[in-house]
């Protein structure tokens, strides 16, 4: 089942495995960029929605097929990305297409046992990148939960520098603040990026007052991500213990970090083999063979005196429910997992603590490595996340040669408006830069700003 062509766009030729909630979400935003798109799946009605939907050619088929990657463009394609429900599957699909066309290969692989070899893999197979989505997510959650008075922590340079999102509590010391004064009375080694307030964003000058209620993004070094809150009135130490429900892929990467770090944990899981399995894979955890839904199960085994509670169960619904109830019976962090994102501004409102998306934590890196494939040679895309629900980007670019941004006083760059350069990382040590401050060549520099699609540290300038 095919649609006809658009023209060639300037954007990479891109041929995208399974039109799932990864494979969507990644259709989604690789054509708003420019993309020549090509999408390929067994499910032939879901083809052609999301075809005709983008205006873009798909192909109904199994995707490690040479004769359907022929048909797809394979030997004319950049880069193939395979996102297929299959691990097994998207490295097939790889490997065909390594033999077939020129192109970069990027696949999805969720099973501990093969996510342990990634890097064995994808040299063996001379994949571009392997992916897995509820390791990322499970990364982000023990950010999270180092530092539980944060609804997000974003790792930048390599976990050196940290991108930190709170939210200002009534009678704090911030509200009614300036920028200028914070930075220049309370903490200097810190920069405030961005503020939402009242669903607006704002990427903040020095004259910006602060208010309660604003939801902040700031960065720092990770020592001083900690001093900062501290400084400010916030709890800094990380939680004791934490209550899981859901006992998936998602729920064993977590605890195995968790515990790791000194944290018990209890996981609640419905089926009983998995709990078998689990007790096996985490001897130091304490897996309960329940419903998690169960108000009398959670009161319990503890959810009122619990420290931390994140629901990982596979039904989105379910973990909203959960966590508003964990957080009307108790005052711990939670954090909940959201695999789709229809009714987000319903989200948005619901005091969910923090979120996390496994499907975003995705595309986000396969987009960073698309952008970085395209651009020039004077600089690279290191790290992207998007923050205020897409309506920021935060962008790490490494510095490989002489451009009009390196060596003049940042003061004296005519940079675009709604941007910040927030800190430059120069020979292993975080610069949170002044006006007189210079980018070198060799620096990684993290851009934060309200427009997106950014390729080059070149698209900083007006």
């Amino acid at each position: 089942m095919l649609k006809a062509k658009k023209p060639v766009s300037p954007g990479l030729n891109i041929i995208i495995v399974g039109c799932g909630k990864v494979g969507t979400t990644l259709i989604e935003q690789l054509v708003n960029e420019g993309h020549d798109i090509t999408i390929i799946d067994r499910d032939a009605q879901k083809v052609q929605e999301i075809a005709n939907h983008y205006d873009i050619m798909g192909l109904a088929g199994n995707g490690a097929s040479h004769n359907i990657q022929i048909e797809a463009g394979i030997k004319e394609a950049d880069l193939i990305i395979a996102v297929t429900s299959s691990d097994e599957l998207n490295l097939l699909c790889c490997i065909v297409a390594k033999q077939v066309g020129d192109c970069a290969a990027i696949a999805r692989v969720r099973t501990p046992d093969y996510s342990s070899e990634a890097g064995y893999l994808r040299e063996k197979l001379g994949l571009a990148m392997i992916i897995n989505p509820e390791l990322e997510a499970s990364k982000e959650a023990a950010r999270i939960l180092c530092l539980p008075t944060a609804l997000e922590v974003n790792s930048f340079a390599h976990g050196q520098a940290e991108l930190v999102k709170f939210k200002i509590p009534q009678d704090n010391i911030l509200a009614g603040m300036t920028i200028a004064h914070l930075g220049g009375n309370i903490a200097p080694d810190i920069l405030i990026c961005a503020i939402e307030r009242d669903g607006e964003v704002h990427i903040p000058s020095g004259s910006f007052q602060m208010e309660s209620g604003d939801v902040i993004s700031f960065v720092a070094t990770r020592k001083f991500v900690r001093h900062f809150l501290k400084e400010i009135g916030f709890k800094t130490h990380q939680v004791r213990n934490t209550m899981i429900i859901g006992g998936g892929k998602a729920a064993y990467y977590l605890s195995r970090q968790l515990l790791q770090m000194g944290i018990s944990v209890k996981i609640i899981e419905i089926d009983r083999n998995r709990c078998e399995e689990l007790s096996i894979l985490l001897p130091k955890a304490i897996i309960i063979n329940g419903d998690g839904t169960d108000q009398e199960l959670l009161k319990e085994e503890g959810i009122e005196c619990v420290e931390s509670f994140i629901a990982l169960t596979g039904i989105d619904e379910e973990n909203i429910l959960l966590t508003l109830h964990a957080r009307q019976v108790s005052q711990a962090k939670v954090i909940t997992k959201i695999n789709r994102i229809t009714f987000k501004d319903v989200i948005n409102h619901l005091d969910l603590g923090s979120v996390v998306y496994p499907r975003y934590i995705t595309s986000e890196a396969i987009i960073a490595y698309v952008r970085a494939k395209k651009n020039s040679m004077d600089s690279n895309i290191e790290t992207l996340y998007h923050m205020f629900d897409h309506r920021v980007e935060a962008i790490e670019f490494r510095i490989f040669e002489d451009s009009k941004v390196t060596n003049t006083p940042l003061m004296h760059l005519p940079l675009k408006k709604n941007l910040l350069v927030s800190f430059i990382c120069r020979n292993g040590s975080i610069l949170i830069p002044s006006g007189q401050d210079c980018i070198q060549v060799g620096d990684s520099v993290m851009i934060v700003t309200t427009h997106t699609g950014f390729k080059d540290i070149l698209d900083i300038l007006q």
